[in-house]
C-alpha cells in the first residue's frame, strides 16, 4: 500500500500532464497555480509524518537490542546456575566444571548470535528508511525544479513581449513627432536669403 506522499507526488505529475502546452510551444505548459501550491502544500504538511514513522522504526532498534542482551543474559545466568548444581557434588567436579564451560560457550555463542542478527536488522530497517525518505525528497525537489524552469519559461516570454510593445511604442512616437533639427536648415536657409535681397536694394540705393 502506497503511502499519502506517494499519492501525491502521483497527482501533481498526473496534474502536471494534464496541464494545457501554452500558444505556439510543445514545453512550455499553462499551470493553475493555486491548484499546484494546494497539492505542494499538503505535501509539505505530510512529509513530517512519513519521517517521523520511519523515525519510530529506527527507535526500534534500541529496544531489539535491549530485548537480545536480556536473553543473552538469561541464558547465561542459566549456565552459571546449572554450574552451580554440577559443582555442588564433589565427585564430578571435573564434569561439571567441562560441561558448565560447554553451557556458557553455547549461552554466549547464541547470544552473540542474537546481538549481530538485531544489529543487521535494526541497520537494514534504518538504512530502508532513510532510502525510502531520500527517494521521496529527491521526487519533490524534481518537482518543484520542474515548476521553477515552466516560471522562468513565462517570465522570459512576457519580458521579451513587454519589450517587443516597447519598441512599436518607440517607433510610433519617433513617426508622430519627425526631429526639429530638420526644420532649422531650412529657416536659416530662407532668412539668409532675404538678408541678401535687402543687402542688394540697399546696395542700389546707395548708387
Amino acid at each position: 500500500m502506497s503511502s499519502r506522499i506517494e499519492q501525491l507526488i502521483d497527482e501533481i505529475e498526473e496534474f502536471i500532464e494534464q496541464c494545457p502546452y501554452a500558444k505556439f510551444s510543445n514545453d512550455v505548459i499553462r499551470v493553475n497555480k493555486e491548484e499546484l501550491q494546494e497539492l505542494l502544500r499538503e505535501l509539505r504538511m505530510k512529509t513530517p509524518d512519513e519521517i517521523k514513522r520511519y523515525q519510530k522504526i529506527i527507535s526500534q532498534k534500541e529496544a531489539i537490542l535491549k530485548d537480545a542482551r536480556e536473553k543473552a543474559q538469561q541464558m547465561v545466568n542459566e549456565a552459571a546456575a546449572q554450574t552451580s548444581e554440577l559443582m555442588s557434588e564433589h565427585e564430578i567436579v571435573q564434569q561439571a566444571y567441562a560441561r558448565a564451560n560447554q553451557i556458557v560457550a553455547l549461552a554466549t555463542n547464541q547470544a552473540q548470535e542474537i546481538l549481530d542478527n538485531a544489529t543487521r536488522d535494526a541497520n537494514a530497517m534504518k538504512e530502508a528508511a532513510v532510502q525510502y525518505t531520500d527517494d521521496i525528497l529527491g521526487n519533490v525537489e524534481n518537482i518543484l525544479d520542474h515548476s521553477i524552469d515552466v516560471a522562468q519559461a513565462k517570465y522570459d516570454n512576457l519580458i521579451a513581449s513587454l519589450q517587443n510593445c516597447h519598441s512599436i511604442v518607440v517607433s510610433n512616437r519617433a513617426e508622430l513627432s519627425p526631429p526639429t533639427e530638420e526644420v532649422l536648415p531650412a529657416q536659416e536657409t530662407q532668412n539668409d536669403e532675404n538678408t541678401s535681397e535687402e543687402g542688394e536694394k540697399g546696395g542700389l540705393d546707395l548708387i
